[in-house]
């Protein structure tokens, strides 16, 4: 035993170092030390934006399925996403009013969500758990939503990520599809590490039934109680009914929006548009009832304290994240979109709380640009005052806004992130090149897109009216920022002579609520449900056949799980992604899988589809053996339940989830081995001196 006169004093110094490192560890949050967004592999993958990936769905009876897509039920089926099949994952159709819109419409180009963790709570798709696929309804440009996503997203705002994927259903084309990660577990973790908060999408129920919330609605009764945001005189002329050019008319009882109360929501909910009445829970149903964390009593009364100061202008820095919101509502407020929070329906948006501190996250912006019920005042919607921006409403109808207004200095701050916003994106013309460069991308799927609702020339005129409306946008904005353009609806009734004109502005150009929903007019949407079904009960086997549905961008990959996701190449499929599904039969050689009741396909752990030339596409499944492209692994937000290993080509590419997990178990395992040593150590040599 060492009798170095230091001793001691080194067993002291090693035994606070150690106790610090693991204070530090275990209660860092609680000393400042918050947690980091987690690199998840995904990110990397389906939404790499240089290129338009695919998909194709595998399901045993797909007319089956498309009949009852109104029900909004899982259906089993298996996936490849750029050559790379996951079996046993769940699909449904997914929306709010689009979802009945398009079976009135006659079409059957629903849009789609896909878990991949439904039937087993250890499956993702490299971290991703939810994925949703629009089907790009109501929006001629084929860009509302991405635009608004990758503005959100490269502003500061945390938004789900989004691409474009090609669908085929069987080997066979199906549609342009915009793939937009789903605002669950996977993106909590993604966005806000392992320590996160609580999740809600408020929406009044009121709006009708089914799982989005809509599946009742009719947009027909509610255009006979609402107003047109944008229902006004020309814009470059003073309005005869005293409302302000932009701003929606007064109903009779003088409430704007004639909604009645101070919220203004539909049928009087004043819950969604965030708005304190009491403490009782049930005060607070939408909120509470579409939470998407699992919550206690305890989330219930820090959220409704949180609102009661929000409403009462107190404490804002402590209850609102306050320049990720203000960064919200400058992007929000650009693109004009009044099937939001600051609508009339008063939705399409979540709501994230952590230590009762509340922000927002964006969701469904395919009205915006001034989509919704309509709207043909392109002035009025180009001149929209950034400073009263609320439809069928007042700004202090909507809490989480009105605070920014009802300050000087958060005011400021709203001013010159909106400036940094326009010189950013717009003096510099990186959205008008960013939407110029899209279309290029996207131009030929769109072309061979035989389920879409418009004809291509009609996404010609769309893409045109976009770019214009956005450098109109930018244009009074950058007015109404340095006084020359009045910024508020009074300000703009009292003067309307310095207003942008938009005479050559078409907004139905962009699609909108009520002019994109006639689906295919040629009938290819139905005919390709036929064909579709036709090629699948021609084959008795699923063949390999269906595997030069890849891109030759993809098709490059080897089967070692190289990842090829930054080939830019964009180039169309060849042969209509002809061909057969692939080979899932049994290894003895048995058809097709059958899929009665919700079953799901098989396909033999340790087997994978064939493809031509005998290449063998990786298949992340937990249980195959030997494939070096598994699902990442990520700790599951809500129910703690750990994934598989992640890959090499996830780890190259940066942290995986798991990789964080057993580094933090190696740093406290590390820490508390230390600390066991050096109090033994200590021990045995006071107990021998």
């Amino acid at each position: 035993m060492s009798t170095h006169k230091n001793f001691d004093r080194i067993c002291c110094i090693v035994l606070a170092v150690t106790i610090v490192i693991t204070v530090l560890f275990m209660c860092g949050e609680k000393l400042g030390i918050t947690s980091t967004a987690r690199a998840m592999g995904y990110e990397t993958k389906l939404f790499d934006t240089s290129k338009v990936h695919t998909i194709n769905i595998v399901i045993d009876d797909w007319d089956s399925f498309l009949k009852t897509c109104t029900d909004e039920e899982y259906t089993s089926c298996a996936v490849v996403i750029d050559n790379e099949a996951y079996k046993n994952v769940a699909i449904r159709a997914k929306g709010n009013t689009s979802l009945t819109q398009v079976k009135s419409y006659g079409n059957n180009r629903y849009s789609f969500k896909i878990e991949f963790d439904h039937y087993d709570s250890t499956k993702s798709y490299h971290g991703l758990d939810k994925l949703c696929l629009n089907n790009i309804i109501q929006d001629n440009t084929y860009m509302k939503d991405y635009l608004c996503y990758r503005m959100m997203s490269e502003f500061g705002v945390d938004s789900p990520l989004c691409s474009y994927v090609y669908i085929t259903v069987n080997g066979e084309d199906w549609g342009l599809y915009l793939a937009v990660e789903g605002i669950e577990d996977s993106f909590l973790q993604r966005s806000y590490g392992n320590d996160v908060g609580e999740l809600y999408k408020p929406d009044s129920q009121s709006m009708g039934g089914g799982r989005g919330n809509g599946g009742n609605f009719k947009m027909s009764e509610f255009n006979a109680e609402q107003d047109d945001p944008t229902d006004t005189p020309d814009s470059t002329k003073s309005s005869t009914s005293g409302q302000p050019q932009g701003t929606p008319p007064s109903k009779p009882d003088g409430e704007p929006g004639g909604n009645g109360g101070m919220g203004g929501g539909v049928n009087g909910s004043d819950d969604v548009s965030l708005i304190y009445s009491d403490d009782e829970y049930s005060s607070y149903q939408n909120i509470f009832d579409n939470a998407k964390t699992d919550i206690s009593d305890s989330d219930k009364d820090r959220l409704i304290a949180s609102l009661k100061k929000l409403n009462n202008n107190e404490d804002i820095s402590d209850v609102v994240d306050v320049e990720e919101v203000i960064r919200y509502f400058v992007v929000h407020n650009f693109v004009c979109n009044f099937d939001s929070y600051t609508g009339s329906m008063i939705h399409n948006y979540y709501l994230y709380e952590k230590d009762g501190q509340m922000s927002m996250i964006p969701w469904d912006y395919n009205l915006a640009f001034g989509g919704f019920q309509g709207a043909q005042n392109a002035s009025a919607l180009v001149n929209y005052p950034i400073d009263t921006p609320v439809s069928g409403g007042t700004v202090d109808s909507r809490p989480m806004l009105a605070w920014i207004f009802a300050s000087d200095e958060y005011t400021e701050e709203y001013h010159e992130l909106f400036s940094e916003f326009i010189g950013k994106y717009f003096d510099s013309d990186y959205i008008p090149n960013l939407i110029e460069s899209t279309k290029e991308m996207i131009a030929e799927y769109v072309e061979k897109d035989p389920t879409k609702f418009c004809t291509y020339e009609e996404f010609e005129s769309g893409v045109t009216a976009l770019k214009e409306f956005c450098t109109l946008r930018a244009e009074s904005i950058s007015g109404q920022l340095d006084g020359t353009i009045p910024s508020t609806s009074d300000g703009q009734t009292a003067d309307s002579s310095s207003l942008i004109k938009a005479d050559d502005l078409n907004i139905s150009d962009m699609g909108t609520m009520n002019n994109n929903g006639g689906g295919s007019p040629d009938g290819k949407a139905q005919s390709n449900t036929a064909q579709t079904q036709s090629a699948a009960d021609d084959s008795n086997t699923i063949n390999d056949k269906s595997f030069s549905q890849t891109p030759p961008n993809n098709s490059e990959g080897s089967s070692d799980g190289t990842d090829n996701s930054t080939n830019s190449d964009s180039s169309v499929p060849t042969g209509g992604f002809g061909g057969t599904p692939p080979d899932m039969s049994d290894s003895n050689g048995s058809g097709p899988p059958s899929m009665p009741n919700g079953e799901m396909p098989s396909m033999p752990d340790g087997e994978m589809p064939s493809m031509p030339n005998g290449e063998m596409p990786s298949i992340p499944d937990g249980n195959t053996q030997g494939n070096s492209q598994g699902d990442n692994s990520s700790e599951k937000g809500s129910n703690g339940q750990k994934e598989n290993a992640p890959s090499k080509n996830d780890e190259a590419n940066g942290e995986t989830a798991q990789t964080l997990d057993r580094n933090s178990i190696i740093i406290l395992a590390a820490c508390a081995g230390l600390l066991i040593i050096g109090v033994a150590v200590a021990f045995i040599y006071k107990k021998k001196s």
